[in-house]
């Protein structure tokens, strides 16, 4: 759910008058089956400007907004917003509804289509993107409380999962609905670099392999014909645990890190 960064972001972008020392929370009733509301349906819009700055800037880190979002796949942590944000605005104007299959983004172009799925269960949604977030390090998207209910994430408030774009103009509706194939059981790595150059990956992985909650790894892969060298701290059993590795990362100077799977 939304920390205190969080809400200072949505103030910034949203331009909205919220108190960021009240903490978001559930709703005190839900007046719906959850389970019940239909996914969102992928379908062409138009895009405006509202919500789609070419570039913007939050909490001193600026973030650019994608042309579109053909070939967007991302495995990373989801966190949910709700009843704090429930009947405001988002960031192209539009009123959050936490019981609609909606989420929030921070590159995604605004309105745009995406396949959430929840690594650890299988289960996955389609949402539509209308606002701008998580600002949180290390989410790469904020779920509506209805979606997050209908992923399993509501009540740890965070979960692993895959994010790919739909693209209504460029894929068939059988495509779109197509529900992908998962492994519950598939290890997951935080990678921390790729190399062209071997002796740059030894390099990283010598400085991190003094971090106790997981082992550093070299993985040679190809690609495009190339070589590459990746560099992996893991297995990352939980949420919680990457994110101790990821202030571990970044206290030694290591500020970018990926999700990836064991295959």
């Amino acid at each position: 759910m939304k920390n205190r960064v969080l809400c200072f972001a949505f103030i910034i972008v949203n331009g909205c008058s919220i108190d960021p020392l009240v903490k978001d929370s559930a709703p005190d009733t839900v007046p719906v089956d959850i389970m019940a509301i239909p996914d969102a349906v992928p379908r062409y819009e138009k895009r405006t400007r509202a919500g789609n700055p070419g570039t913007y800037e939050v909490l001193g880190q600026r973030y650019q907004v994608l042309v579109d979002s053909n070939g967007y796949r991302k495995r990373g942590i989801a966190s949910w917003y709700g009843k704090k944000f429930h009947g405001r605005k988002t960031a192209n104007g539009e009123i959050y509804n936490m019981f609609a299959m909606t989420a929030a983004h921070r590159t995604l172009p605004i309105p745009s289509y995406v396949r959430v799925t929840n690594l650890k269960n299988q289960r996955s949604v389609v949402v539509r993107i209308n606002d701008r977030g998580p600002f949180h390090d290390n989410r790469i998207i904020d779920l509506s409380y209805a979606a997050a209910v209908k992923l399993g994430v509501q009540q740890a408030g965070t979960g692993f999962v895959e994010v790919v774009a739909l693209d209504p103009s460029s894929q068939p509706a059988a495509k779109l609905a197509q529900k992908p194939e998962v492994n519950p059981d598939e290890k997951l790595y935080l990678q921390i670099g790729a190399f062209s150059n071997q002796f740059n990956a030894r390099q990283l992985q010598q400085k991190v392999a003094q971090i106790p909650l997981a082992a550093a790894r070299l993985k040679v892969a190809q690609h495009q014909g190339d070589t590459v060298y990746k560099v992996q701290l893991g297995p990352v059993a939980s949420v919680e645990m990457a994110d101790r590795l990821n202030e571990q990362l970044v206290a030694m100077g290591v500020t970018s890190s990926t999700l990836v799977s064991d295959n």
